[in-house]
């Protein structure tokens, strides 16, 4: 099942929300994991003023978990920071415009996991519908491993059909293009 993004309200319009609701909210995050062999844990407070803040008196929290994967490893971090405050904000009651609790970067991290990439490539046939799934699987953060496996699926078709390889890292692109590239 593919997931709709404009079902779900980004973190930054949660956000948004807060601030208008509550003009002196505030939020806190605690890493309780700090990338431990890969693995993030935050949880985000969120505080309706300073007043509660300085007695330690949160209204909502939430967790979230991350795990560092494929070519945006480099910023799991920030990934799960920001969806503890999307999982606190909706603890709160805040979920957007689109009523859906989960929040957009949530439903990311949902798709990476359930969709079966490689049981779609393995039903393309030309080299620029691999391309496309593979960029749409290194955007949802897939690992490695999977992104290799597209690759090399479409190193296969590229043998078979004459076409040349891509730049490091990506799916090959087609004749047509090396040679418009050339010209």
């Amino acid at each position: 099942m593919k997931f709709n993004p404009n079902d779900y309200a980004m973190v930054e319009e949660r956000l948004a929300e807060l601030h208008a609701k509550y003009e002196d909210a505030r939020i806190e995050t605690i890493c309780h994991i700090p990338g431990i062999d890969g693995k993030w844990l935050f949880e985000a407070r969120i505080y309706l003023s300073a007043g509660d803040q300085a007695n330690g008196l949160f209204k909502a929290s939430g967790f979230a978990s991350e795990r560092e994967q494929g070519a945006q490893a480099n910023w799991s971090a920030e990934v799960c920071e920001t969806s503890s405050i999307g999982r606190s904000l909706a603890n709160l009651g805040l979920t957007g415009s689109r009523k859906k609790r989960a929040s957009y970067e949530e439903m990311l991290k949902v798709e990476r996991v359930s969709r079966d990439w490689l049981a779609e490539a393995t039903k393309i046939t030309d080299i620029e519908g691999l391309r496309l799934l593979w960029a749409e699987a290194n955007a949802a953060r897939v690992s490695e491993d999977i992104l290799s496996q597209i690759k090399e699926l479409a190193n296969d078709k590229s043998s078979s059909s004459g076409e040349l390889g891509g730049s490091e890292g990506s799916v090959p692109a087609s004749n047509a293009k090396k040679t418009a590239k050339r010209s």
